[in-house]
């Protein structure tokens, strides 16, 4: 599979699919040791367990979250990078909010992660 598609899988399946999958679809998506590093957390989820609870938990605080894709993915190596448009609502209110995601390819899966989005709970 290549960055292109497995991007989109990260995207439509992980970040906007069946809350109730989450553990089964992480684990086709990235590797075992998969590091995911978020702004003044790094190494913050390790594994796709650890993945699959970080997304649930930001799908909960984000009632109807929904992810789009704004830019990308852009492919260069084994990295892809991707921005992104997220929307839904916090606290009974509409949020919109913005991110950059960088991963790093291994095989058939995401090995490592970046992001660098807005706090739409700010």
């Amino acid at each position: 599979m290549d960055a292109t598609t497995l991007y989109r899988r990260w995207l439509d399946e992980l970040w906007n699919g069946d809350l109730d999958r989450l553990d089964e679809i992480a684990g086709t998506i990235v590797t075992g040791d998969f590091v995911g590093h978020w702004p003044n957390q790094p190494g913050l989820a390790q594994g796709p367990d650890q993945l699959a609870a970080i997304v649930r938990q930001g799908r909960e605080l984000i009632e109807d979250s929904v992810f789009e894709l704004v830019l990308g993915p852009v492919p260069h190596g084994d990295l892809v990078a991707a921005r992104w448009r997220g929307s839904g609502l916090h606290q009974g209110e509409p949020v919109t909010f913005h991110g950059h995601d960088l991963l790093r390819v291994e095989g058939d899966r995401f090995a490592e992660y970046w992001v660098i989005a807005e706090d739409p709970t700010a």
